[in-house]
C-alpha cells in the first residue's frame, strides 16, 4: 500500500535570499569605495606635485632643456655621459661623502650621550630636555645668522676663545681646511636634538627588569650600560645611523646661506652645484641629469644600509 502526501506538502517556497544578497554586496562595494573617496585628495596632490615633477625632471634630464633657450631636443645619454666626466661633479660628490662622514657620526653618539644622560635621573630634567631638543625647533636662516656672529673673525665668540687661550684667530668660514668641519659643527648642534629625542623614547621603553637583575648579581653601572642597555638600543642605533647619514647627503641649506660652496667650493655639495648649474648656469636637462646621478646613489645607500641592518637583525 503506498501512501501518498498531501497536495503540495513537497513543495517548499525559500525566501528570496538572491536580492537581499545583491543589495549586501552592493552596500559592502560602497563601503569599501568610501576610503578611496577619502584617499582620493591626497592622490591628487602627491601625483601633481611629486609623482609629475619625478617624470618631468627624468625627461628632461635626456633633453638639452635650458632656461635660456625655448626649443629643446632629446640628447639621449649625453648628459650623463659628461656628469660622470666632470671634475665638478665629482669634487663636489666628495665633498657631500666628507661632510656626511663628519656630521652622521657626532650626530649619533652625541644624542645617545645627551638621552642617557636625561635618562639617568638628572636632577631638572625638563630643563635639560628643553635645551637638547630647541635648536632643532630653530629655522636654518636664525641658525646660521647665530653662527655667522660665533664664527666673526675679529668680534666671534670663537676666536675671543681661542685669543684668551694664546691661540692665532681662525678663519672659521674662509679657511678651506676647516670651513666645512665648521659648518658640520653648526650642523650638530642644530639637528641632535631630532636624534635625542628619538634615543630617549627608545630609553623610556626598555623593559627594567635585565637591568634590575644585573644590578643585584653585582653589574656596575658602566658594565650594565654596555651589555644591556646599548644591545637592545641596537634598532634605534641604527634607524637613526641611517635617517641621519641620508639627511647629510642631502646637505644644503645651511652651506648656501653661509659660505656659499666656498672658499673655491671647498664646502659646495651636490645639491648646490645641481642649483648653480640648473639656476645660474641655464642648464636644466644637465642639472637634472647630475641630480638623478646622486637620486641613485641615495638608493643604493639606502638599500646597502637595509641590508646591513636586516642581516644583524
Amino acid at each position: 500500500m503506498t501512501t501518498t502526501a498531501p497536495p503540495g506538502s513537497q513543495r517548499r517556497t525559500e525566501p528570496p535570499t538572491a536580492p537581499a544578497d545583491g543589495r549586501r554586496a552592493v552596500l559592502r562595494r560602497i563601503r569599501s569605495g568610501n576610503g578611496f573617496v577619502f584617499v582620493l585628495p591626497f592622490l591628487l596632490v602627491f601625483a601633481l606635485f611629486m609623482v609629475w615633477p619625478i617624470v618631468q625632471g627624468l625627461w628632461m634630464s635626456f633633453t638639452d632643456s635650458s632656461l635660456a633657450l625655448r626649443d629643446t631636443s632629446f640628447v639621449g645619454l649625453d648628459n650623463y655621459t659628461e656628469a660622470f666626466g666632470d671634475p665638478d661633479v665629482w669634487s663636489s660628490l666628495g665633498n657631500t661623502v666628507f661632510f656626511t662622514a663628519i656630521s652622521s657620526v657626532p650626530l649619533v653618539l652625541v644624542a645617545l650621550a645627551m638621552a642617557l644622560l636625561v635618562h639617568s635621573g638628572l636632577a631638572g630634567q625638563w630643563a635639560w630636555r628643553l635645551a637638547f631638543f630647541a635648536p632643532y625647533l630653530l629655522p636654518v636662516t636664525v641658525v646660521t645668522l647665530i653662527w655667522t656672529w660665533l664664527y666673526q673673525p675679529e668680534l666671534g665668540l670663537g676666536n675671543q676663545f681661542l685669543d684668551t687661550l694664546g691661540v692665532e684667530p681662525v678663519g672659521w668660514l674662509s679657511d678651506e681646511s676647516v670651513a666645512m668641519w665648521s659648518i658640520a659643527a653648526l650642523t650638530v648642534w642644530w639637528t641632535v636634538g631630532f636624534n635625542f629625542l628619538l634615543y630617549l623614547a627608545a630609553l623610556q621603553s626598555l623593559p627594567t627588569t635585565f637591568d634590575e637583575a644585573a644590578a643585584l648579581d653585582g653589574a656596575g653601572a658602566w658594565r650594565r650600560l654596555w651589555s644591556i642597555t646599548l644591545p637592545q638600543l641596537r634598532r634605534t642605533t641604527g634607524l637613526v645611523a641611517m635617517l641621519q647619514i641620508l639627511a647629510s647627503l642631502k646637505v644644503f641649506d645651511q652651506i648656501y646661506i653661509l659660505t656659499k660652496g666656498g672658499p673655491n667650493g671647498s664646502t659646495r655639495p651636490v645639491l648646490e652645484y645641481v642649483y648653480d648649474v640648473g639656476f645660474t648656469g641655464y642648464r636644466l636637462g644637465y642639472a637634472s641629469a647630475v641630480s638623478y646621478l646622486f637620486f641613485a646613489l641615495i638608493i643604493v645607500v639606502s638599500l646597502v644600509q637595509f641590508r646591513l641592518f636586516r642581516r644583524e637583525d
